[in-house]
C-alpha cells in the first residue's frame, strides 16, 4: 500500500506518494486551489489512482513547536478530507522546515525562480513524506 502526503497551503496543495515498498517519496503534482469541492475531487482521484487511503499531512507548527492559526487551517482541510473519504487515515507530520529544505534543494539543482515557484509545494510534500517514511525504519 502506498502513502500520500499533502502540503496544504492557501493557494496550492503539494502532493507526493510513496513507492509500494515505502522506501521513497515521489512528487506527483501541485493542485491549484479553487474550492473545497474542486480540491477534494482531485485528492480523491489521486487517492484512487495510487490506491491509498493513508495521508501524511504537513502540520506547520510555529518554530517554537506551538500550534498556531496555520495548523487550524490545515486541520480544517483534513476534516473536509475525512468527510469526503470517510475511511481515510490522517497522520500529521511536523513540517516546519520542509519548504525551506525544498527551496534549498531546488536552488542547489539550479532550478530557475519561476520553475521553483511552480514545484516548491510538490517538493515540500516529498520532504514531508520522506521524513515520515524514514521514521518507519
Amino acid at each position: 500500500m502506498r502513502i500520500m502526503s499533502l502540503d496544504i497551503g492557501d493557494r496550492t496543495v503539494g502532493i507526493a506518494v510513496s513507492d509500494e515498498l515505502l522506501f521513497t517519496a515521489q512528487g506527483v503534482e501541485t493542485i491549484r486551489r479553487k474550492s473545497y469541492k474542486h480540491d477534494l475531487a482531485r485528492i480523491r482521484e489521486l487517492s484512487k489512482q495510487y490506491e491509498t487511503k493513508k495521508f501524511v499531512v504537513g502540520l506547520p507548527k510555529n518554530m517554537n513547536g506551538t500550534v498556531g492559526e496555520r495548523c487550524d487551517i490545515v486541520k480544517h482541510f483534513t476534516d473536509k478530507i475525512l468527510e469526503d473519504i470517510p475511511d481515510a487515515e490522517i497522520i500529521f507530520w511536523d513540517e516546519r522546515l520542509s519548504t525551506v529544505a525544498a527551496d534549498r534543494y531546488l536552488l542547489e539543482a539550479d532550478v530557475s525562480r519561476a520553475k521553483r515557484k511552480k514545484v516548491i509545494d510538490k517538493m515540500a510534500a516529498v520532504f514531508i513524506l520522506q521524513g515520515y517514511l524514514d521514521s518507519l525504519k
